[in-house]
């Protein structure tokens, strides 16, 4: 798994438009967010745009440099035979998709822990209240992206239609998991049913730990939330995930 981790970072190295989706995104996207934090009034809800831009940066990680990057990689990896080599030898179908979810997983974790430390000087939000808040919720962002990554290469076809697969729960994780709108500026209604999105727990719990101001009732059912939809799509991908290329 070690060496199929090395393989593919070589690999990721060597693919220009991927690696530069990956790096340069998750920069350039938290500064189109604040124009529309500066309509809202978020001091009256108890929220810094620091903490708001900062937990934005690392949603985009999430989804660009993990989610988006693996589906292409998946589907490459399928579409090329290689899986299906992969599986003739000792490694196990969870050591083959571990192994080649490990380098987008690695870079979006470096990528993130750069973006909390320079948002922390830079937007003066300082450091975490809670930092084991802020670990959790970026381990559990960084496994389920891979997990869903996977699932959505299911059913892509090609590399090309993977811009379009992984687009529906893009926008969704945007709008809704409080990467563009804070979640405290929501209706409550609306509020309770976005936070049951995949990705809005790893958001959550990430902004908790630079603001301290969850209590243990909503970091739990952040968790167990993040779990269940872990499990759901592990389960998915062991049930339904293709070897094979689709032609």
């Amino acid at each position: 798994m070690r060496a199929l981790a090395l393989a593919e970072l070589v690999l990721l190295g060597r693919n220009r438009g991927v690696l530069f989706t990956a790096l340069m995104v998750p920069l350039a996207l938290p500064f189109s967010v604040r124009p529309a934090l500066d309509q809202l009034d978020l001091e009256k809800h108890g929220v810094s745009a620091g903490a708001v831009l900062l937990t934005a940066a690392v949603g985009f990680s999430l989804l660009f440099t993990v989610y988006t990057a693996l589906v292409n990689v998946f589907v490459a990896r399928r579409e090329e035979l290689v899986l299906k080599r992969l599986r003739t030898g000792e490694p196990t179908d969870a050591e083959i998709l571990t192994g080649t979810a490990l380098p987008a997983m690695a870079v979006g974790l470096a990528q993130a822990l750069l973006l909390c430390a320079g948002g922390a000087v830079l937007l003066h939000t300082g450091a975490p209240r809670a930092p084991y808040l802020s670990l959790l919720g970026l381990a559990t962002g960084l496994v389920l992206s891979a997990a869903l990554a996977a699932l959505t290469a299911t059913f892509t076809r090609s590399v090309e239609s993977g811009q379009i697969t992984s687009l529906p729960l893009v926008l969704v994780t945007m709008i809704g998991s409080g990467i563009m709108f804070p979640a405290e500026v929501m209706p409550d209604r609306l509020a309770s049913v976005c936070a049951l999105l995949p990705l809005s727990p790893a958001i959550r719990l990430v902004r908790a730990g630079w603001t301290g101001q969850s209590g243990a009732y909503e970091i739990l059912g952040a968790l167990a939330t993040a779990l269940a939809w872990t499990l759901v799509a592990v389960f998915a991908v062991r049930r339904w995930f293709r070897w094979e290329p689709r032609r």
